[in-house]
């Protein structure tokens, strides 16, 4: 192999492996996750979501690192090729029109659903869902509405999640938006609602 061919294989090599070694960590954006899911619940419950306590609540996720192959700037020294590509924290978007058809479901449903809490019959999950906490206290004559209501409640709250996360291309984000949208439910509940905590346990706001 002559010189010339030497040099481009070199060459070649320092860019494939170069460009192997471009990647950009892309970390979960708890924070913007967390003032999504704020403005979703208050549109679905309305002014029956009560105000976040002093101080801010935040949530104790830390958002997994993603590494994903990229294009990145690329900086010439001495010592030859060197990648050059920040980590970059996204915003969130909960805007599309999927997002919006399943809010507007939940906004409806809601009028039947609040009673149910209120009385106790039904409670938040510490899972991003809602439960019948005892299907014995639920009159007889009820019982079929009220799984059925559960039901769909928590259909839609599965597509919500899942939604958000491809309206942002990054479906793997999907059991992290239902852990942060279950603690901002829990959060924003009215005092007297019944909820999970973290052991599994029902307990009263």
């Amino acid at each position: 192999m002559n010189t010339l061919s030497l040099m481009r294989a070199g060459c070649l090599a320092v860019i494939a492996l170069s460009a192997a070694c471009v990647t950009i960590n892309v970390y979960f954006p708890a924070a913007a996750a967390e003032k999504a899911a704020d403005r979703i619940i208050d549109d679905v419950w309305g002014e029956s979501a009560a105000p976040a306590p002093a101080g801010g609540e935040t949530s104790s996720l830390t958002g997994g690192t993603l590494l994903v192959a990229a294009a990145g700037a690329l900086k010439w020294t001495l010592d030859g090729l060197i990648p050059a590509a920040e980590a970059a924290e996204p915003n969130l978007d909960a805007t599309s029109p999927e997002i919006t058809r399943l809010k507007t479901q939940m906004e409806r449903r809601f009028t039947d659903l609040k009673p149910l809490l209120d009385q106790g019959l039904v409670g938040l999950g510490a899972d991003g869902f809602v439960a019948v906490r005892d299907p014995s206290a639920v009159p007889l004559a009820e019982r079929n509405r009220v799984r059925t209501l559960v039901g769909n409640e928590n259909a839609d709250r599965a597509a919500l999640y899942r939604e958000i996360a491809v309206a942002n291309g990054q479906p793997q984000w999907e059991t992290q938006i239902r852990e942060v949208f279950a603690a901002r439910w829990i959060a924003k509940a009215q005092p007297g609602w019944w909820y999970q905590n973290d052991s599994g346990a029902w307990a009263q706001k």
